[in-house]
């Protein structure tokens, strides 16, 4: 048999699949990521208004984005569209006398869709502001104090819904009362730098009295009767620096009800607590 010589060779065609996106999966997820870090960014800014603004800025800000007129904010004097019969003629006149037209003009805040639900936020902002000049004139946190170091390891301030209160405690070494619960050398140096920092603001006082707790083998409990002599004990130590009496709205003795250590026996809870009210509540 004779070999064919003239013969094409045979080929091969080898294909092979490339994925165009290998290893990396497209370009898809730097959008996403750049979505997401727009939408941070937008939370963040967010936060930020809301803690840098008060309650009309924000207010203020609501207005400029509004698509509408909030009509509502001026009282109407029906009950059809747009809260009145016509919002071009008299016939609409308010009904709970803070709205106005154009014949009977006001120069009520209402009638102009204001409100007054922010004022007690800014009388509390203002006091706060006032009970912290009291607390840096006493303390001197910024500054020069007009109390020694060893009397401010008496002191403890702090804000809270009630007002301002100065916490005025005992030391192991140096107690702020005798045992008959007469005022020391120490307790009438911080009163009188108390009663000058007091005129900083014009608030009413409460004076509270607070002790430890006594043995419960002792035969009575005087806990009530000394809580009491250490908060008029202030009273009249403030007094007599020229605080005047009208301003004093209480004065109670809560023996050991409310300690301010979790050791009963202990002498922190011996404290008097001298609290500028603020003025509505």
């Amino acid at each position: 048999m004779v070999a064919q010589t003239n013969a094409s060779p045979v080929v091969i065609i080898k294909r092979k699949k490339v994925v165009a996106a290998d290893g990396h999966h497209g370009g898809a997820w730097k959008v996403a990521y750049a979505d997401f870090v727009t939408a941070m960014m937008a939370f963040f800014m967010l936060m930020w208004l809301l803690n840098a603004t008060t309650e009309k800025q924000r207010q203020g800000i609501a207005d400029y984005f509004s698509p509408t007129i909030a009509i509502s904010r001026i009282a109407g004097g029906g009950d059809g569209n747009f809260g009145g019969n016509s919002i071009f003629t008299e016939d609409a006149l308010p009904q709970t006398g803070t709205g106005s037209s154009s014949l009977r003009p006001t120069e009520s805040n209402q009638a102009r869709g204001w409100s007054d639900a922010g004022s007690d936020e800014d009388k509390d902002d203002a006091q706060d502001e006032q009970f912290a000049a009291v607390e840096e004139a006493l303390l001197g946190r910024s500054g020069e104090s007009m109390l020694a170091d060893e009397m401010l390891r008496h002191i403890v301030t702090k804000v809270t819904d009630e007002g301002l209160v100065i916490e005025m405690h005992d030391l192991e070494e140096t107690p702020l009362f005798t045992d008959d619960m007469e005022p020391t050398a120490m307790l009438e140096s911080i009163v009188a730098a108390l009663a000058e920092a007091s005129k900083i603001v014009t608030n009413p006082v409460a004076i509270e009295g607070h002790v430890r707790s006594v043995p419960v083998v002792m035969t009575s409990r005087p806990v009530w009767d000394q809580s009491s002599a250490r908060a008029d004990a202030v009273r009249k130590l403030l007094e007599s620096e020229r605080l005047m009496p009208e301003r004093f709205a209480r004065l109670t003795g809560h023996a050991d009800r409310d300690l301010a250590n979790f050791n009963p026996m202990s002498v922190r809870n011996n404290r008097v607590e001298v609290i500028f009210l603020r003025t509505n509540i």
